[in-house]
């Protein structure tokens, strides 16, 4: 590395290098930084979601439904697990409805948020 050391009474206060250089070692950070920010992300216990499903809630898709299917479940199943009837369930994915009741039902039985369904 070609460094230049600018002292200041006495002391070191300066180091100049030349720009290639000092962008080099700007990349070598950022690298490090995204490493960390991959290492975080491994020990991170949130679920990652498939960028299918993603889409799939971003285009307007009812969320109800994506989430549903994301977790492998048929409306009868839900309805299993939910107390909630298979018509019921069959409506709030067709009208975009439902009481936060059952809207609490369905999303601790998906394993996500109320704040996902909403």
């Amino acid at each position: 590395m070609n460094v230049q050391f600018i002292k200041n009474n006495g002391k070191l206060a300066f180091a100049v290098l030349p720009i290639a250089e000092y962008q080099a070692l700007l990349d070598q950070r950022d690298m490090l930084e995204d490493v960390k920010a991959f290492d975080a992300a491994l020990l991170d216990d949130e679920e990652s979601i498939p960028l299918e499903i993603v889409k799939r809630l971003m285009e307007g898709e009812n969320k109800l439904k994506v989430w549903r299917d994301y977790r492998g479940l048929t409306q009868q199943q839900l309805s299993e697990r939910t107390g909630l009837s298979q018509p019921t369930i069959a409506q709030m994915e067709t009208k975009r409805s439902g009481t936060t009741t059952n809207l609490k039902k369905l999303a601790t039985a998906l394993n996500i948020d109320l704040d996902d369904l909403v």
